[in-house]
């Protein structure tokens, strides 16, 4: 049996569907569209289907029926893909581009289509699966944290019992080369946080500065003192990153106004570097708030953990692409990537693992191509396939792995 085979025998179909997502992207936990041709893509396999209340998720159950199914209890896998858009107008110039304001950007397109045609595998082979497979195909998780949405509506348990594994994947549009799947145990991607912050002084004319308390200097101050914070209060082999990326202030160019206000995001790799965040920010902010006898309103907003994979499920996965696609297109990452995914969630109730897959377009540089979350990002079709005997493969495998020795 060569899954890989029978995928790419789907490719057409799949990027058919890939196309038809692309063009009318949704972005946020209210994807009816989306859900829409989820649902007719899924028609037909034999699935267990639900779909979410808060949102439009939609969770597919696949019973297996292999021969060791019921030798013990029967264990399940998790697959996830996400399927929401990022509100980035289009400029790919693609003949099938969004042309509705928001574009999937970050290629969850794929992941979606990849999953259906797992699911489409998988349902074909269900006398081989000693098991059962939860297809998670999830909303907002670009902020939105569809993920604990779905985790409250029970998607982890939707088989009758908690999942015993769970794996997702994310193409690149850039850095990796196309087809090359790239993973790590432990921490994988950073934490992510939110810092919104309001300097409150007293506004002038900005010919006098001593008559008023001006919040522009100091908010520039703070800016840089966080900045050092990173650098002198956190080991630098448990790093932090914090990038201000707004900025505002005033009116006019000889007024100092009353306020200033900036916002930043701030990642980190462990749970303790969260722990300490909070409490080195609002230190360093309320120090320079004294130099310069102006107020600070400090909110500082946890968003996603880090997402860790477990090391077993890691070397497992890492098995299954080496195995299933070919040593070649398997990479160690040295070291975690500073984005963050709300799969976090996942993997800190089940053990698992996430895997990128490269899927920069053919004759692109993967270090110059536009990345993700680009207006101009694009992704190479070919690796629908691939993703989807990826996915198949995992379930596949542990399910097999789980029932190892038991009688058929």
């Amino acid at each position: 049996m060569d899954l890989h085979d029978d995928a790419r025998g789907q490719q057409e179909e799949l990027e058919r569907l890939r196309r038809e997502l692309h063009r009318e992207p949704e972005v946020g936990l209210d994807l009816p569209r989306t859900q829409e041709k989820v649902l007719d893509a899924l028609h037909g396999l034999g699935l267990d289907i639900t779909t979410g209340d808060a949102t439009t998720s939609v969770t597919a159950v696949l019973r297996g029926t292999g021969p060791r199914r019921d030798a013990a209890e029967p264990k399940t896998v998790l697959l996830r893909a996400d399927m929401d858009a990022l509100p980035v107008a289009e400029a790919t110039g693609l003949d099938f581009a969004s042309r509705n304001g928001a574009m999937h950007a970050c290629g969850h397109d794929l992941h979606t289509t990849s999953l259906v045609g797992a699911a489409r595998l998988l349902s074909s082979h269900r006398d081989r699966l000693d098991g059962d497979v939860v297809l998670m195909f999830q909303p907002g998780e670009e902020g939105y944290d569809g993920a604990s949405v779905m985790i409250d509506e029970g998607v982890l348990d939707s088989a009758g019992r908690r999942a015993d594994a769970a794996y997702a994947l994310h193409v690149f549009s850039a850095t990796l080369p196309s087809g090359r799947l790239a993973s790590r145990p432990g921490p994988i991607l950073s934490a992510s946080n939110r810092l919104r912050v309001v300097v409150r002084g007293a506004g002038g004319h900005g010919s006098m500065p001593h008559r008023a308390k001006d919040p522009v200097t100091a908010a520039a101050d703070m800016v840089g003192a966080l900045q050092t914070m990173v650098t002198r209060r956190f080991d630098i082999f448990d790093p932090v990153v914090l990038s201000v990326g707004v900025l505002r202030a005033g009116t006019a160019r000889n007024v100092i106004p009353d306020h200033a206000e900036f916002e930043a995001t701030v990642r980190c790799f462990s749970a303790e570097a969260i722990a300490r965040l909070d409490e080195m920010i609002n230190e360093t902010l309320d120090g320079v708030a004294r130099a310069h006898g102006v107020a600070v309103d400090v909110r500082f907003e946890r968003e996603y953990p880090v997402t860790v994979n477990n090391a077993d499920e890691a070397e497992f996965a890492a098995d299954v692409v080496r195995e299933a696609i070919g040593e070649e297109h398997y990479t160690e990452l040295p070291t975690p990537v500073a984005g963050s995914e709300d799969f976090s969630r996942v993997l800190d109730e089940v053990p698992g693992a996430f895997l990128g897959l490269g899927a920069t377009m053919p004759g692109l540089d993967p270090a110059e191509a536009p990345n993700n979350h680009s207006p101009y990002a694009t992704f190479d079709p070919a690796t629908l396939s691939r993703a989807a005997t990826v996915y198949a493969e995992l379930a596949m495998r542990r399910l097999d792995r789980f029932t190892e020795g038991a009688p058929r």
